[in-house]
């Protein structure tokens, strides 16, 4: 119950931030006196609309997005010769550019606030070796491996075969790749460390079966206060752009696209550390999240997944807005306007592209889902 609450909420946050981007632009616009005809929010075949002044406001089918129609955006559009002051070509270069800057600029205000809701109200784990929260009494219909060694809540894991310390991550993936393996597990309890073993089983995990000792992990956590939230809100918006900017390059770059070709055509399973996610992914990280008993992590996913979308929106090349920006930027140096019909064709490229990419991801999701659950 708790992984399906914290599904739809994590899409209904989303909805909510295409709604925030496009008012940005919309707000932006109307406040430069430039005519948006349209706000929808989705694409494809129109749901529901209502005009309101000069406005169309409506939802489309399929809830992957949003946009707002800016009068003069459209190369090939007719604009009314008492509708030309008011197109958004007719305005100064700094006014277009805070129409379009808008929109991921709030992406970057949303991460900020959701990293400083964490840090003051839910806080960030301290860093030290997975505790034990809770330990299920079957798997597959058997003892679990856990129960079946004695593990308790609160026993604290400090060693996995030759590992020591892991993370939580790693003992994720260690249970994950030795199925049907005895694993030696050194335990920390009540002062004293002892050794057991226990042998990974397949188990349904949101219908994938994965390797599991059948354990909940819990964290210590250490809370800001408000100071300490803000000033931390801001350097985890600092952290993550720039660790988003290196994994971007690494994605989409020829080393990213040859294991997503790699993971479509072979046997290889998903890193939950460095594979890409897609938003069916995200919305399963999210559930798993909220089904491990830490609904409030889902802020620190939206913080994340907010950085990541306001970068791409910012990368050079059109149709993102900072394809835009940087048209913009190369008609303030020639002096002269650009002729946004020669962009199409390099858009539709650029579109093609991420179009496949992003169902190459939706297909992994669902064919070889990320699990966290350990």
């Amino acid at each position: 119950m708790a992984g399906t609450i914290g599904e739809i909420a994590f899409f209904l946050v989303l909805i909510a931030v295409i709604l925030i981007h496009e008012a940005a632009h919309f707000g932006v616009a109307k406040a430069f006196g430039i005519k948006v005809e349209e706000f929808f929010v989705g694409f494809g075949p129109r749901i529901w609309s209502t005009r309101r002044g000069e406005t169309e406001y409506g939802l489309k089918a399929f809830p992957a997005g949003g946009y707002v129609k800016i009068a003069g955006m459209n190369p090939f559009q007719k604009i009314p010769e008492e509708d030309l002051p008011r197109t958004y070509g007719e305005k100064p270069i700094w006014q277009r550019a805070l129409v379009i800057f808008a929109g991921p600029a709030t992406h970057f205000v949303l991460a900020f606030l959701f990293f400083a809701v964490w840090l003051g109200a839910v806080g960030q784990p301290v860093a030290q070796s997975p505790l034990i929260g809770g330990v299920a009494s079957t798997l597959a219909g058997k003892t679990s491996p856990a129960a079946a060694a004695g593990l308790r809540p609160g026993d604290r894991i400090v060693g996995i075969d030759g590992v020591s310390n892991p993370t939580d991550v790693r003992l994720v993936d260690y249970t994950r790749t030795h199925v049907g393996q005895p694993v030696t597990l050194r335990i920390e309890r009540d002062g004293r460390v002892f050794s057991v073993s226990v042998t990974p089983v397949l188990s349904a995990v949101n219908g994938q079966k994965v390797g599991r000792i059948g354990v909940v992990l819990a964290s210590a956590r250490e809370t800001s206060g408000i100071v300490g939230a803000v000033t931390g809100g801001v350097r985890f918006v600092g952290n993550t752009s720039v660790a988003t900017v290196k994994s971007m390059g690494k994605i989409f770059g020829p080393e990213g696209i040859s294991r997503v070709v790699k993971l479509l055509f072979t046997g290889a399973q998903r890193d939950p550390t460095t594979d890409p996610v897609s938003i069916v992914g995200v919305g399963r990280v999210a559930a798993q999240t909220a089904q491990q008993g830490h609904v409030g992590d889902i802020l620190y996913l939206f913080a994340a997944i907010n950085v990541f979308i306001g970068l791409l929106n910012l990368l050079p090349l059109p149709p993102f807005d900072g394809g835009h920006l940087a048209v913009l930027a190369i008609e303030k140096v020639r002096g002269a306007k650009v002729d946004m019909r020669k962009m199409i064709p390099i858009s539709a490229v650029v579109a093609a592209f991420f179009i496949l990419f992003t169902m190459a991801i939706i297909y992994l999701d669902i064919a070889k889902p990320i699990n966290l659950t350990p």
